[in-house]
């Protein structure tokens, strides 16, 4: 992993300060991320990533959730919470504060507080460093109103928002992974966003990974794979997946093997829907590498995501993806032009996307080259100093304030 050497920080406007980040470098950052369970879904995959980049800078970590992958690192401290199952999705847990996170909040001693999930916990922390002088830094990684109406609690999404916009609002900065989803927020009335990108690791997400001998193994030697990557939820927009299976099926062309990676509650429905589509699980490590470099597009009809790293993972694996417009995949295909983007739940339009892509292998081809250039610039740390910045500015802030409330003259850095 490449070194962190400077920090560029812009506080505001054009403003810009450098700040070495160095091993003498003084910062602990205390972070309630909820889950931070390894090869997880993508907000617990980011979050493992900014853990990285911050031991890298030197930063002592301290991380709280429900659910924790056990692991020994210099520099990190792991605690977990009481939780209880989600009753409408087990996957996720209900954490209940309790006294015992004050003490070991006030044991760590954090100079910022960085909360990832809007819940109980989250709440309950966001109170205690206030009353502490603890920075708050919130960061939007799940548009959990969202997810309400794929579960038929559509009745609940306004009240879901203004309890967001209350949460969010108490923190000094909220940071997002796309402009579209940071002007979904400042429409719902949150304040104070900042852009916070997704990264890449182009050793592990590499058209290098593409397999011969698994295309073979699929039977898609003269076919074109149209690939599917992540959690089998009905969240997920899936229904429009096997709408447009089924068009392939009816209207061709014939040359089209699907496949689906990943797990999930809605696994059998999916197998019984579409018969002739692969499923070869829940991968990871360089067998999701070898699916993603031996697919050919990637088709991800999703409405609810943030970023969507399986997209930004397609690309550097040589496979442009077709999205949806609603939702932060649109933005990094409109970034890229490494992709299509289809009319979020129209069927129709997502397979004449896929059989464009399929048709034309001209417009394949410069997409797919699009696509890898593009995944080459966005290296984990390059995306992880703007948040380390956001940490330092926070930090800074705090200092001033404790010296202005006891009397010392601060002079500006």
């Amino acid at each position: 992993m490449e070194q962190l050497k400077t920090l560029q920080v812009r506080p505001s406007g054009s403003e810009t300060f450098t700040q070495p980040l160095k091993k003498e470098f003084k910062m602990k950052v205390a972070i309630y991320a909820g889950m931070f369970k390894e090869n997880s879904d993508g907000a617990v995959k980011t979050l493992y990533e900014l853990v990285n980049s911050l031991l890298l800078a030197g930063i002592e970590v301290g991380v709280w959730g429900f659910s924790i992958t056990p692991q020994e690192r210099k520099g990190l401290t792991l605690t977990k919470i009481i939780s209880f199952p989600l009753p409408l999705y087990p996957d996720y847990r209900v954490t209940i504060p309790n006294p015992k996170l004050k003490r070991q909040l006030k044991k760590f001693a954090p100079d910022v507080l960085h909360i990832t999930v809007p819940d109980l916990v989250g709440t309950f922390l966001m109170r205690f460093a206030r009353k502490q002088g603890i920075p708050v830094l919130t960061s939007f990684h799940t548009d959990f109103p969202s997810y309400l109406k794929s579960y038929h609690l559509g009745i609940f999404y306004n009240l879901a928002w203004k309890i967001s916009k209350w949460f969010y609002n108490k923190s000094r900065i909220t940071l997002a992974p796309t402009e579209e989803i940071i002007e979904k927020l400042k429409s719902k009335g949150i304040k104070n966003t900042k852009l916070w990108s997704r990264g890449i690791h182009l050793d592990r997400y590499s058209i290098d990974f593409r397999s011969q001998s698994l295309r073979a193994q699929w039977g898609a030697k003269n076919k074109k794979v149209i690939l599917y990557s992540g959690r089998f939820v009905k969240y997920k927009d899936l229904e429009t997946f096997i709408e447009v299976y089924n068009l392939f099926k009816e209207r061709g062309p014939g040359n089209v093997l699907f496949v689906l990676a990943g797990d999930g509650p809605t696994r059998d429905e999916l197998e019984r829907r579409m018969p002739d589509a692969l499923f070869p699980g829940y991968l990871e490590g360089e067998e999701l590498s070898r699916v993603y470099a031996s697919s050919d597009i990637l088709l991800f009809p999703s409405t609810t995501e943030t970023f969507g790293n399986v997209v930004l993972e397609a690309l550097a694996s040589g496979s442009p993806a077709v999205v949806s417009d609603i939702g932060g995949c649109k933005e990094v295909v409109g970034k890229s032009l490494a992709g299509l983007v289809a009319k979020a739940n129209d069927p129709l339009d997502f397979y004449q996307k896929c059989k464009q892509l399929v048709e034309d292998e001209t417009l394949y081809q410069e997409m797919q080259q699009k696509g890898l250039k593009f995944a080459k610039k966005r290296s984990w740390n390059t995306i992880n100093n703007k948040v380390i910045g956001q940490y330092l500015l926070l930090q800074r802030s705090k200092e001033k304030e404790m010296r202005a409330s006891a009397g010392i003259l601060v002079s500006d850095y």
